[in-house]
């Protein structure tokens, strides 16, 4: 049996004496990190120079970092309310300020996205790997201590700890200490928030060294809010939701765009006269990739890294329900908003045993019980997201050409392998054909990149807000074509210029008129009728914002877009100060603390918040 401590620095000192001042320590990825423990670990070592301690982690989560008047104000208040009593991992702040003590580093596999560039300790000790590689990486570097935050549970006065949001790689290390091939202490901390997941990850209490249960030491889980769904990710969503089979597997990734798809799928469902008719606005001209476009009869069964709230959103809507084996979604790991992790705590038991929480090597490959996998995971569409993307068909999904990682690889390679593997699967790519740098758009499509996270001879599908482009075992010619099609219409002459230089396509082709008119103003027309009538809405899987604060986004949207450009700014000014606001507006206004403005600067941001609000009415 484990001891039992209700503090947290008590159970430090016992690892300490139990392994020894040399410790590597395993951190799960993301939302399983026992935080009390590290922090404990981490001062410890803080005071004593002796003390070795090395943190193998991925995903740490930090609360977001609000920058300027506005977006503080905004912000703020909602990191207040969702984040006010979660325990900060102290090493994050040391680690970003260069503060770290010589005898302490921090290794991850994975970023939150963006959050680590240019910071030269965590860059430099970055490892790039596979998803699946990451349990065989700690071991090699001798781990010895694994805290992980787990779900409590007594059944007939013996407790048993489920691993619940982060089976990934606890799950296949613990596979190795059983077979005699790894050595180390499992730290369990017990929160009262986490989901109790039955399955692979419900352990008798033997299996923990040492477990801290306090409810000192409880504290309120992570919690992303959803953001809003633009018009940009609904497009690319709807064009991935029609390639999707009926009877088939589905596995999705991080990000807007899942959620975007999981609605577009419900949309098919539930109303396929409407999907049809917003797919016919979206793609006027017939792709020439099968397109997928009948209710889910059969239904789908789900198989993903990540499991999120849209996946939650799919089994409501009765389109995952192929079970396999009794279970229609099997994931490795979850991280959401509050109202996700309530509906997995709520569920029945019926309903919560068709969800099963498996190991990465389960979710990611097809190694090991292969045939049984390759039976269940029939027509499966792997459906991830990318960066960039080069015209011959590589993507580059983790890092920029100078060596920053903005995340990291994750499971994207290990899809894409499986969407080789089995038959009839497909690799499923989406990004968005545009990004904003500066006051500029620039195309995400571009001819070369120095960084590649997906080779070009694993190309496969790659979806934009403007079509699919199908490039699986086609020539470069007809994948350049194909990726020319699909890009912004604003970049589309100069990349086939360079294209045609290079001698990858002939001098006499023609972009086809029909993908001449790959522009945003057509996707918003597009969508504009399903949007009005409530098809597609901002947050389809509900959200941790009032119903003042989903006012004031799409606001604060037009008002950071007007901020590119002097003129269009000035325009907003203008129309703020001799415009009088209404009473939905004025509320808006006061949440920002803009309705009595005091200062020069408030009264120049309120004119430009008054302003905004109007236009995202009328939009």
């Amino acid at each position: 049996m484990p001891k039992f401590f209700a503090d947290p620095d008590a159970l430090a000192e016992e690892i300490i004496r139990d392994v020894g001042t040399d410790l590597v320590v395993g951190l799960p990825l993301g939302l399983g990190k026992a935080n009390h423990v590290v922090n404990a670990l981490y001062a410890r070592a803080c005071t004593d120079p002796d003390i070795k301690l090395t943190l193998l982690s991925a995903l740490t989560l930090e609360k977001p970092r609000p920058k300027g008047l506005i977006e503080h104000r905004f912000i703020a208040p909602v990191i207040d309310r969702l984040f006010g009593f979660y325990p900060d991992l102290a090493y994050a702040d040391a680690l970003r300020e260069g503060r770290l003590p010589p005898n302490i580093r921090v290794v991850e596999f994975f970023f939150l996205a963006g959050r680590w560039l240019h910071v030269p300790a965590a860059q430099q000790n970055y490892i790039s790997a596979n998803y699946t590689h990451a349990a065989s990486y700690l071991l090699a570097r001798g781990l010895n201590v694994v805290t992980q935050l787990v779900a409590k549970r007594v059944v007939d006065g013996v407790p048993r700890y489920s691993l619940s949001c982060n089976t990934d790689t606890t799950l296949d290390v613990l596979r190795e200490r059983r077979a005699g091939r790894a050595s180390f202490k499992l730290i369990a901390q017990v929160n009262s928030e986490l989901p109790f997941m039955p399955g692979a990850g419900d352990l008798a209490a033997d299996e923990f060294s040492a477990v801290l249960d306090s409810p000192a030491t409880d504290f309120p889980l992570f919690a992303p809010p959803s953001e809003p769904i633009s018009d940009t990710k609904y497009a690319i969503g709807l064009n991935a939701a029609s390639l999707v089979r009926d009877g088939g597997t589905l596995q999705i990734g991080i990000g807007q765009i899942g959620d975007a798809l999981a609605q577009g799928l419900i949309l098919r469902h539930r109303d396929n006269a409407a999907f049809h008719d917003v797919i016919a606005k979206l793609s006027p001209v017939r792709p020439a990739v099968a397109r997928e476009a009948g209710a889910f009869d059969a239904g789908l069964y789900g198989v993903s890294e990540m499991l999120t709230e849209a996946f939650i959103g799919l089994i409501d809507a009765g389109i995952l329900k192929r079970a396999v084996d009794g279970v229609v979604l099997h994931g490795a790991f979850f991280l959401g908003p509050k109202s996700f992790y309530r509906a997995l705590r709520e569920m029945p038991p019926e309903a919560i045993a068709r969800i099963q929480m498996m190991p990465v090597s389960f979710t990611n490959e097809l190694y090991g019980e292969e045939e049984q996998k390759r039976r269940a995971r029939v027509d499966a569409r792997f459906i991830n997201n990318t960066m960039m993307a080069t015209l011959l068909g590589a993507a580059v999904s983790d890092g920029l050409d100078d060596g920053q990682v903005v995340s990291g690889v994750g499971g994207q390679y290990n899809f894409v392998a499986q969407a080789f593997a089995l038959e009839g699967a497909r690799s499923v790519l989406t990004l968005e054909a545009t990004r904003q740098a500066g006051r500029s758009p620039k195309s995400n499509i571009l001819w070369r990149y120095g960084h590649e996270t997906i080779p070009r001879h694993l190309r496969d599908v790659f979806v934009t807000e403007y079509g699919i482009a199908d490039l699986r075992g086609k020539s470069d010619a007809d994948v350049i074509a194909g990726m020319l099609a699909i890009a912004d219409s604003r970049f589309q002459d100069e990349l086939a210029r360079v294209a045609k230089d290079a001698g990858k396509l002939p001098r006499s082709y023609e972009i086809p008129a029909a993908h001449r008119e790959n522009h945003p103003e057509r996707i918003a027309r597009a969508l504009k009728p399903a949007r009005e009538a409530g098809l597609l809405p901002s947050f389809p899987f509900g959200c941790d914002f009032t119903e003042v604060e989903q006012r004031l986004i799409p606001a604060l949207e037009i008002l950071q877009g007007a901020q590119r450009s002097p003129r269009a700014l000035a325009g907003l000014l203008w129309q703020g100060l001799t415009r009088t606001p209404d009473e939905a507006d004025e509320a808006c206004l006061a949440r920002l603390g803009l309705d009595r403005p005091k200062t020069w600067a408030e009264r120049f941001y309120r004119a430009l918040v008054n302003a905004a609000l109007a236009r995202s009415r009328a939009t």
